[in-house]
C-alpha cells in the first residue's frame, strides 16, 4: 500500500487477472492496468530507486514490450540511456541473438551488438517474472556483447514458478509476488 496523489493505492488493485490466457490452464496477470494510473508508476519507479542505486547502475535494459515502460520510467529517473532487447528480427544492425525456452514453449531475443559498451552495468527491468527464462536470456545477451548485469526489476513475481532460482547470484527485486 503507498500513498498517491490523494488516496491510498494498492498497487495489486491494478494488476487484472485473466483466466485460460494464452492457453488454458493459465492465469494471467496483467499489469497494463497499472499504466493508467500515474501514482502507481511513480511508486514503481520509487520501489526500484530506492533499491537500485542510480550510480551502481550505467544503463537501463527493457525485455520487449512491457519492459520497454519500466525501463524507460527508470531511465528518465536515473538520468541515463536505455537499450531494448527485442524479438528476432526487430532490431537494425549488428545483433547477437539468443533462442531460449518459455513457460510456453521456445523464443528468440536479439540485443545490438553495440548497445553495450564493455563493463558496462545493465538494470534488466520487465513486468513480470515467471520460470525465468526471458529473464535468464537477457542476462545472457547483456553479457554476449560485453556489458554487465546490475540486477533485475520485476513489477510482479510468480514465486511458485521458480524464476529467481535461474538469476542466482544477482539482486533482483520483485514489487508484487503471487
Amino acid at each position: 500500500m503507498f500513498r498517491g496523489a490523494s488516496n491510498p493505492v494498492n498497487l495489486e488493485d491494478h494488476i487484472a487477472e485473466y483466466r485460460n490466457f494464452p492457453q488454458k490452464g493459465v492465469l494471467f496477470r496483467d499489469f497494463s492496468p497499472v499504466l493508467r494510473e500515474p501514482s502507481a508508476m511513480s511508486y514503481i519507479a520509487d520501489e526500484f530507486e530506492r533499491h537500485f542505486h542510480k550510480n551502481d547502475v550505467d544503463v537501463l535494459a527493457g525485455i520487449e514490450s512491457r519492459g520497454f515502460v519500466v525501463a524507460g520510467i527508470l531511465a528518465a529517473r536515473y538520468g541515463k540511456g536505455m537499450v531494448m532487447l527485442r524479438k528476432a528480427g526487430k532490431l537494425p544492425g549488428r545483433t547477437a541473438k539468443l533462442s531460449y525456452s518459455t513457460e510456453y514453449g521456445k523464443d528468440s531475443m536479439e540485443l545490438q551488438r553495440d548497445a553495450l559498451r564493455p563493463g558496462e552495468r545493465a538494470l534488466i527491468c520487465d513486468d513480470l517474472l515467471a520460470t525465468g527464462g526471458t529473464a535468464r536470456a537477457a542476462m545472457r545477451l547483456v553479457e554476449k556483447v560485453g556489458g554487465a548485469v546490475a540486477g533485475f526489476a520485476f513489477v510482479v513475481e510468480l514465486a511458485e514458478l521458480g524464476g529467481r532460482g535461474r538469476l542466482a547470484g544477482h539482486d533482483c527485486k520483485s514489487l508484487v509476488e503471487y
